[in-house]
């Protein structure tokens, strides 16, 4: 018998039984993710983050896999073919796969020619052949005639008996078993290029899969998404092969392992007898023409979920980090969209975000205005106190920087400084509903310098307002599963929102509908609410927005901050559920709030044993004190920028041997992508990145990391940059960084380094991969 459920996801996750049966019935009774991990300790066990995502995953598949198991078992009893042996099996099937297998013989399906003979009453010859190999097929067959049913003679019987035989071995539940799992340890993926589109110069980008084999246990997940793309666009030749067969993908004269066990699963054995020659070649078409492709289409697609799993998991990866970047903080900020025709956007906002002032200014080609610009921006930095300012990094970037720099010198203002800041997503957040709310008067080209400016304010409160998928840190994302990919996008813009907080009095509603227990509807009551009674004076004060119960109280109230409140508390992560053991700290120390807050020497003295009961154990206690050592602290790290080099501005301005500085873009299972201010991503592929082994490039950098890297080799026409951060090493000219140039470490279907308009520099939000807004 199956162990029961939490006993599974316990072994999945590494836990006990009772922490997963906690957290199971604190999931079921609507608690979030961030509020069990950070509130309910002592109930679970100090389970993470990490690992109740994992249970929640698993407890839906597993959730699913009973349920199915009920329907067939009740399928197969309305039958009246469930045997307590066959019942048993299904009772015991762990994976939703084993349990298909095993209900494929019961399957409701079309009248098939199996079906059609054993009606003939051929059922009988094919028992017969396969018990008896020395009886004569042909003989034998004329035994079974019958011209009514289509039977009229031997051949045609015996193709009946063979239907019938055929699927029979199709219907194998422990045979299919024993091939998927061969296959799957000896099966190869062959590629070929199709003959039409050898010399097509868009099917070039998949180039190094035209004559292509490796194992299938071996394919990463980016080699795998790109042999499904170019299959998809009609330019590659799939199959999946066993590492038996003949290369050119002929058929061998004896019969391949799979052919093999399908004769030993039947008591198939070639000695001569006069049906064993039709029994094997029997076998061998149950295999080439059922099994083989069945299993084919079946380990091909946990190919492709595999890939996908992982590029989903790179992609989360990459987001969190973006989300979870340096941000610059309260400070008057203009924001620059790039453009050349179109002009450049300029938008200034306040310390808050809040917009102060718009303009259009035309720089560069074809009106050439650049006194006119420079007076512009210099006039508007020196009126509002501009203390950042934020280039996207669209076209004419590079340009736009100078200019800035030449505005600033201009101004005469100090303290000034520009910094240029991924814009992937404005365009979407420009045009979308929300973006029209927030400014329904302004022009859809200026809501983009406003986003540009806030997002290097702080990445998170701003990002959170654009669909995840349009940030675009992924690896071939538009391929993946689009359903799962945005339920673990949204999982990790839930986590990161929830691990930073909010100050209740000034988020967005996009921004409050990420907290734990709220939605957009109550987050926009919230916005209501204080739009009309004023800033919230404490958290109980939220109780009184509309269809803001206990329940939800509970569980966002934790996450929300209200700063120079009533109660200084509110300010902190400290629930208000727990405010009464701060209450006791407070009668022991003779302190009020305000003063033990901060009071490291005094909070260090206290022990937190003390200050347990059934409620709050030793987790959150110790949690209750770190807290107010220092209230309110922020998990992201210290703002940096990167400096680009000066005179390196586009590819052909570089030079192997040289060193530049960059930001870390993109991080994938192959190496990592690092903008170095050329309108194009370089590559740092994984055995360039340290001079010891490394299996995943995330073991190093993370997105928006600023990096040292060093210039390998640079292919104009091709638009890619080979990098190494190995900076020791001697690099000759057009040499490459070791394994940077093996074949198929590079995803097709894309380029190496992702078509970017602009450089991107700054904390790790600062560069979502550039072609980002184009996907």
């Amino acid at each position: 018998m199956l162990p029961s459920i939490q006993d599974r996801i316990a072994a999945d996750i590494g836990a006990q039984p009772r922490q997963v049966i906690a957290a199971i019935e604190l999931l079921d009774g609507g608690a979030s993710v961030p509020f069990i991990s950070r509130y309910r300790k002592e109930v679970t066990g100090g389970l993470d983050d990490t690992q109740l995502r994992n249970l929640e995953e698993r407890l839906g598949y597993l959730r699913e896999l009973e349920e199915r198991r009920s329907a067939v078992l009740a399928s197969i009893a309305e039958q009246g073919k469930l045997t307590p042996a066959l019942q048993a099996e299904i009772d015991n099937a762990d994976t939703k796969q084993r349990l298909e297998d095993l209900y494929l013989p019961y399957k409701q399906k079309r009248r098939t020619k199996a079906q059609i003979a054993r009606e003939a009453g051929i059922a009988p010859l094919a028992e017969a052949l396969l018990a008896t190999p020395t009886l004569p097929p042909e003989a034998e067959a004329e035994k079974y005639l019958n011209v009514e049913a289509g039977f009229a003679d031997a051949k045609a019987v015996l193709d009946g008996a063979r239907q019938i035989l055929l699927e029979q071995f199709a219907e194998n539940a422990t045979l299919i078993g024993e091939l998927r799992e061969y296959l799957d340890a000896h099966g190869i993926v062959v590629s070929n290029v199709a003959k039409d589109k050898e010399a097509d110069a868009e099917a070039a980008r998949f180039r190094d899969y035209f004559d292509y084999r490796e194992k299938l246990a071996d394919i990463p997940s980016h080699r795998a998404l790109a042999l499904f793309r170019g299959r998809n666009e009609e330019v590659l030749r799939v199959r999946l092969a066993l590492d038996s067969d003949p290369e050119d993908g002929s058929r061998a004269l004896e019969p391949n392992p799979c052919e093999r066990r399908i004769m030993h699963a039947a008591g198939i054995r070639d000695q001569g007898r006069a049906a064993d020659k039709w029994l094997v070649d029997t076998a061998r078409l149950a295999w080439h023409a059922k099994l083989g492709l069945s299993l084919e289409l079946d380990l091909m697609g946990k190919l492709r979920e595999r890939a996908e799993l992982e590029a989903t998991r790179v992609f989360a990866r990459n987001l969190k980090d973006l989300l979870l970047a340096a941000p610059a903080g309260a400070r008057t900020t203009m924001g620059l969209d790039p453009g050349i025709r179109t002009g450049v956007k300029v938008a200034v906002v306040d310390a808050t975000g809040k917009l102060l002032a718009t303009s259009t200014i035309y720089p560069h080609e074809p009106r050439r205005d650049w006194d006119g610009a420079l007076h512009t921006l210099a006039t508007l930095i020196r009126q509002h106190g501009v203390q950042l300012i934020a280039i996207g990094n669209g076209t004419a970037s590079r340009e736009t920087d100078k200019l800035a720099a030449e505005a600033i010198a201009l101004s005469a203002a100090p303290g000034v400084s520009k910094i240029v800041v991924s814009e992937a997503g404005a365009s979407v957040y420009s045009a979308s509903e929300l973006a029209a709310k927030e400014f329904p008067d302004l022009d859809v080209s200026l809501r983009g310098a406003v986003s540009i400016a806030r997002r290097l304010q702080d990445p998170l409160a701003e990002l959170v307002k654009i669909e995840p998928k349009a940030i675009g840190v992924g690896q071939y994302q538009h391929d993946l599963n689009q359903t799962k990919l945005a339920r673990s996008l949204d999982a990790v813009v839930e986590d990161c929102v929830n691990a930073v907080g909010v100050d209740v009095n000034t988020a967005s509603a996009a921004l409050l509908a990420r907290i734990s227990g709220l939605n957009a509807t109550l987050a926009q009551n919230i916005v209501a609410h204080r739009d009309e009674n004023g800033a919230f004076a404490s958290r109980a004060a939220l109780k009184k927005v509309p269809r803001l119960g206990e329940k939800t109280f509970e569980q966002c109230a934790g996450f929300l901050r209200i700063t120079g409140g009533s109660n200084p508390l509110d300010a902190s992560s400290v629930h208000p559920e727990a405010y009464p053991v701060v209450e006791r700290m407070l009668a022991d120390v003779q302190k009020k709030a305000r003063d033990l807050i901060g009071d490291t020497a005094t909070l260090k003295q206290l022990d937190p044993r003390k200050y347990t009961d059934e409620r709050f154990g030793l987790p959150t206690v110790q949690d209750i004190l770190r807290e107010l050592e220092k209230p309110g602290r922020d998990p992201r790290p210290e703002f940096k920028t990167a400096v680009f080099r000066e005179g390196v501005e586009e590819l052909k301005d570089l030079t192997p041997g040289m060193l530049l500085e960059g930001v870390v873009t993109n991080v994938t299972n192959f190496g990592a992508f690092v903008d170095i201010g050329v309108h194009q991503d370089g590559l740092v592929h994984v055995s360039a990145m340290s001079t010891r082994f490394i299996k995943d490039p995330a073991e190093v950098v993370k997105a928006g990391d600023i990096v040292k890297v060093k210039v390998v080799e640079v292919d104009i026409p091709r638009k890619r940059i080979a990098l190494t951060m190995r900076l020791a090493d001697e690099v000759a000219k057009g040499a490459k960084p070791d394994g940077a140039a093996r074949r198929n470490e590079r995803p097709q279907g894309r380029p190496a380094q992702a078509p970017r308009q602009a450089p991107v520099a700054n904390s790790a939000f600062a560069a979502a991969f550039a072609k980002a807004k184009k996907n």
